[in-house]
This record gives C-alpha cells, structure tokens and sequence, in this order.
C-alpha cells in the first residue's frame, strides 16, 4: 500500500495517534497536513518530516470557519486533497448523572462535529478529482458501551452512521468513507482516564488497566499506535471502492465482529 504524492489532512496529529498516522503515511510516499489547534506543537510535529512532504496547519475542529480556512491553505498548497483522516479527541469521564452539560457539548463538538465539518469541507475538492478517502477514529466504543463515557460512546457511534452517508453519496463520485476501531491505546489521553476511573469506580488503577482496559483482549496488550496507523494506511490506499462505509476493530479481541 503506497500514497505516493498524495495529499493527506490530519487532525490531532501534533501527537499521540495522529502523528503516528502522519509516519506512516511519509513512509508510504504520502505529503500530510499537521492540523491540530496547537499550531506550536504542529509546527514542530511537520518539521520532522521535511517541508517537502508535511505542512503544519491551526485548525479548531469545532469551528466552520477555521475548518474551511485550514483545508483551503492545504488545497492551495498542494492542489488537492486525497485523504482525510478526522482523528483528533479528547476524553472527559463522569457518571451521566453528574455528567456537565458543557462538557457533554463539548465531547460531541470535538469528535461528531470536528469529522462533519472537516467532511464537508474535503469534500468538494475530493468530488472534483473524482477520489478520495475519509477516515474516522472511531473506537471500540462506537461498538460497545463502557461506564462514565455517554458522550464519548455517543460520538463513536454517531460516525459509524456518519461514514455510511458519505459512503452511499460519494461512491459514484470516487469517494470511499470508513471507520478505525481500536481498542485502549497508550496515549497521554488513556494515561489520564486511569486515575479519573480509579477514582469513580472505586478500585485501584492497576484494576483499571488489568480488568477494565486489558480484561477483554486476548492477550492483555494494548493496541499500539503503529496498529492503528497500518490500519489508517490500508483505507487511505486500498485501490476500490470494495472497501467503503465499513468500521475494521482493531482491538486484541476485545470487540469481534
């Protein structure tokens, strides 16, 4: 699978998962656009790439305005765009009961309106090169359902559905649309849910990681960012549209479909 001069747009890539989405896709001969709302650490995420193949780009997920901006500098930069991988989140855990509506709110803006809006931005130029291929971080929890997660759970549900629109309307235009679902991966943003889970359910963080984390893979390991990353490379180049409006677990066995 190769992404040889393809244009690829990133969001949350400054770090974490994104990054290592950004990596692989260089490897594979791809040029990637940093989009994250921290331009400082986007800069520094796209210099390790070279200005020939990455671009750093501020983008606020949430905001119409910043998401049509930030795809229009990649577009004039480079002349099109081929893939859109709608990845960045974040995570708050509350029991629903003394779940802030605020932060609510602002769970589904950052993962059901940040994959919307980008969508909807890429789309046209997609449209008119007659390809491309959109993305959706997904999670295991857009299949099952875990304590203290509504709108996380919510979210990832919600593009499973999302995908599957954009699959039935862009696949006479080229246009292929699906969903990564991987399980825990060892992230800043996992590192900090064990405590916060500790805490609500009453049990130790070694609980959290051993029982609730890892209790359901079949090996007890986390999915790795590379994981996730080989999976993200084979929807961006698969050469058809065998492969649309589909969701692929990428989990340990945690979830099997």
């Amino acid at each position: 699978m190769q992404l040889t001069d393809k244009v690829s747009i990133i969001t949350g890539a400054a770090g974490g998962i994104g990054f290592g989405i950004a990596k692989r896709f260089v490897a594979a001969g791809g040029k990637v656009a940093i989009a994250d709302i921290n331009m400082d650490a986007a800069r520094k995420a796209a210099a390790e790439f070279g200005e020939d193949r990455a671009m750093a780009v501020e983008m606020d997920v949430t905001s119409e305005a910043a998401v049509n901006a930030g795809v229009k500098t990649v577009a004039d930069r480079w002349g099109r765009i081929d893939v859109l991988v709608s990845n960045a989140g974040v995570q708050i855990v509350h029991p629903v009961e003394q779940f802030p509506f605020d932060a609510w709110k602002k769970m589904l803006a950052i993962h059901l309106d940040g994959a919307f809006l980008t969508s909807k931005a890429v789309l046209p130029y997609m449209y008119e090169q007659g390809s491309g291929s959109i993305i959706f971080q997904g999670s295991v929890h857009s299949k099952l359902a875990s304590a203290l997660k509504a709108p996380y759970v919510t979210a990832k549900h919600g593009l499973l559905g999302l995908a599957r629109v954009i699959a039935k309307e862009g696949g006479e235009k080229g246009v292929r649309a699906n969903v990564i679902c991987p399980g825990f991966v060892r992230t800043p943003l996992v590192d900090k849910q064990i405590p916060e889970q500790a805490e609500n359910l009453g049990i130790s963080e070694e609980e959290v990681v051993n029982d609730i984390m890892l209790g359901g893979t079949v090996t007890k390991e986390f999915t790795t960012i590379e994981d996730v990353a080989e999976i993200a490379l084979l929807f961006a180049a698969f050469p058809s549209a065998a492969l649309t409006g589909q969701s692929l677990l990428v989990s340990h066995g945690w979830c099997m479909e």
